[in-house]
């Protein structure tokens, strides 16, 4: 799969994460790959929360690595959370930043390895035994990054400008189209093959799943009813988000009442007509988020 690059959106800038600590298989590393050492701490209501949850699940590390589940609303000024202020404190000392989610730490330390969800999720990639099957497969780096780069810039960033609160109709309509192209090149590749790369599930899927997840529980509600009409219209795409949606590991991670809290605790756009149009019914395959026993 070739994909250009989307030179008509800049990378938005980002803000260094705390801890980028790695996983290796070298005891030497000091964070070497040990069942039931590290630990992580997400909310599924978190797009990057979403996006580990269902790479831990495909990846079956339930017993070796487990996951504690945070409230889908931060409790703490900045977006922190309480639960997790005892492992930054203990990971940096006068640590004063907000205490955010994702977090992988390392239970024998009571410390901090990482912040930083695209490293997490390849080393968890790693962290299984030999021969299994890899969300990461070798020679597939590329695409996955290609993708990575199409749902942050084209998908997510292009969807926030094209909605965005007190921009004039000219920026709207330019994020729009580089929206629309992004996911219309999404949409010839997936009318021939079920998955994005060489036909197989890779951390590719992950990451557009999860963008489509944000596209239609979010960021449809500040578009029009036209513009959503416009993105409804991929049918291979949304066809493709649904059997991934049917799969337990998608699925069931699905907190869409989470999803709904988080946004409205954190928007300060306006609702637009758009918002009473559902390009998708997830909640035919969400979790019952009162019996997290599955997590």
């Amino acid at each position: 799969m070739s994909i250009a690059p989307l030179a008509a959106v800049p990378p938005a800038p980002r803000t260094a994460p705390a801890f980028r600590g790695r996983i290796g298989r070298d005891a030497r590393s000091g964070h070497y790959a040990v069942p039931h050492r590290y630990r992580l701490h997400l909310s599924t209501a978190c797009p990057d929360g979403l996006r580990l949850a269902v790479g831990h699940s495909l990846l079956g590390l339930g017993a070796s690595c487990p996951v504690t589940l945070l409230p889908p609303v931060p409790d703490c000024p900045g977006g922190g959370h309480a639960a997790l202020r005892p492992l930054y404190e203990a990971s940096a000392h006068h640590y004063t930043g907000p205490a955010l989610a994702p977090v992988l730490s390392d239970d024998w330390s009571g410390r901090i390895v990482s912040t930083h969800t695209p490293d997490i999720l390849r080393d968890l990639d790693r962290f299984g035994p030999d021969g299994r099957a890899r969300l990461y497969p070798s020679g597939l780096e590329s695409v996955i990054e290609a993708v990575e780069r199409m749902c942050a810039e084209g998908i997510e960033e292009a969807a926030q400008r094209a909605g965005r609160a007190g921009a004039g109709p000219s920026e709207r309509a330019a994020a729009l189209d580089v929206l629309l192209d992004t996911l219309g090149r999404l949409e010839r590749r997936l009318d021939a093959e079920q998955y994005l790369a060489d036909d197989r599930l890779t951390a590719a899927d992950v990451e557009l799943w999860v963008t489509l997840v944000q596209l239609d529980t979010v960021h449809r509600c500040h578009l029009d009813a036209s513009a959503v009409h416009r993105i409804a219209g991929h049918r291979a795409l949304w066809a493709y988000a649904r059997r991934l949606a049917a799969r337990p590991a998608f699925g069931r991670h699905l907190d869409l009442d989470g999803i709904a809290r988080r946004h409205h605790g954190r928007c300060q756009g306006l609702e637009a007509a758009g918002a009473a149009v559902q390009i998708l019914d997830w909640a035919a395959h969400a979790a019952d988020t009162s019996d997290a026993s599955h997590r």
